[in-house]
């Protein structure tokens, strides 16, 4: 069967076998977790529910993402194979990578050194193979910027996951956003493209058991598998993406890019930032875990988590509709982008005073 002659069909095919694949593990691990990924009781972590729940979720994202890459290796065999890629070879050993330290941490809860250096090796990675932010003349800044973008995304992902349902429902957007924005660009056979429909389908598989009230955690595993794969997205879908202007000459404007990039990444974004100044204002350390998240405030505030789950969706897929009518306009114009930035920056705001009026440790 000719999968690449039928876009839908491939589609399909991929996020139905990536869904019932995903499912299919997840209720594997759950009955046979018992203690195994369960972190104990009296652990130092500080997490939003304090039932102890197995926190395997990264080990099916990176087993289906692995059954997804063996897959689309043999159907694009001798035309756009995956291995003929460097960037998608990169991509792998990064997530490898990710994946491994995220396994580790949940098991034994590798220092924060250890894990920074390990989020840098996974820049390099990508870097080294050919996927970095190309913003600046300078290459020596686009390398800096890249790895700095890598290492606050991961760490990003990881904060985030403190309530059931955010991580990937934020992840769900995200990868939503890059799969329209491949096939308006007639990119939709790229590798990366089939992957991240691969990812999709894991992640729907993964909620119907992260949903509140979960079974199970994505834990740092799954965090750093997903945050190193969103970085890897947004260079490639978001701070790389050119203005096509007249007669289909493809143009930077780094302006452009970081309106877009904080439209797509707007909650893992404004989430970090906010916890960040508010801790820093407080006199602690910005590393240290806390229940003082935005999904936290929201719920103070009398929203239930699913509702909070709701609302992040919403707030996601907006600023991934707005990004996609940004990069539509087919001549750059300043005014035009900074209209765009409005959202990005009144919800920041929104949310940094909502946190700042009420207080909760």
């Amino acid at each position: 069967m000719n999968f690449l002659g039928n876009i839908p069909l491939l589609y399909m095919f991929l996020f139905c076998g990536t869904l019932i694949f995903s499912v299919l593990i997840n209720e594997l691990l759950l009955n046979f977790s018992k203690n195994l990924g369960t972190r104990k009781n009296n652990s130092v972590q500080i997490r939003w529910n304090s039932t102890a729940k197995p926190a395997l979720g990264g080990l099916s994202f990176y087993i289906v993402f692995l059954f997804a890459f063996i897959f689309l290796e043999i159907i694009t065999q001798g035309k756009q194979g995956l291995f003929s890629t460097l960037k998608i070879v990169g991509l792998l050993c990064a997530v490898t990578s990710a994946f491994l330290m995220g396994m580790a941490d949940d098991a034994y809860d590798t220092k924060p050194l250890v894990k920074f250096i390990i989020q840098c090796v996974c820049g390099i990675i990508l870097i080294s193979t050919g996927t970095k932010i190309n913003t600046f003349e300078s290459e020596f800044l686009n390398y800096s910027l890249t790895l700095i973008w890598v290492v606050a995304l991961m760490n990003s992902i990881n904060m985030l996951d403190n309530m059931d349902g955010i991580s990937s429902i934020t992840t769900l957007t995200i990868c939503l956003f890059a799969v329209f924005f491949s096939v308006q660009m007639n990119l939709e056979t790229q590798p990366i493209t089939l992957i991240i429909i691969a990812v999709i389908g894991s992640l729907c598989g993964f909620l119907a058991y992260n949903w509140h009230p979960s079974k199970m955690f994505m834990g740092d595993s799954g965090s750093q598998f997903l945050g190193i794969f969103l970085a890897f997205c947004g260079i490639e879908f978001c701070w790389n993406t050119p203005v096509i202007e007249k007669h289909n000459f493809p143009v930077m404007y780094p302006i452009n890019n970081l309106i877009i990039v904080a439209l797509v990444f707007i909650m893992p974004l404004t989430d970090t930032a906010i916890v960040v100044i508010n801790r820093i204002l407080k006199g602690s350390s910005p590393f240290v875990g806390g229940k003082d998240h935005t999904t936290h405030n929201l719920f103070y505030n009398g929203i239930t988590e699913k509702k909070i789950a709701g609302i992040f969706f919403m707030i996601n897929i907006t600023g991934a509709c707005l990004a996609l009518l940004l990069i539509n306009q087919s001549v750059f114009n300043l005014q035009n982008s900074l209209m765009f930035a409005i959202y990005p920056v009144s919800l920041f705001s929104f949310l940094l005073y909502l946190t700042r009026r009420k207080q909760h440790v």
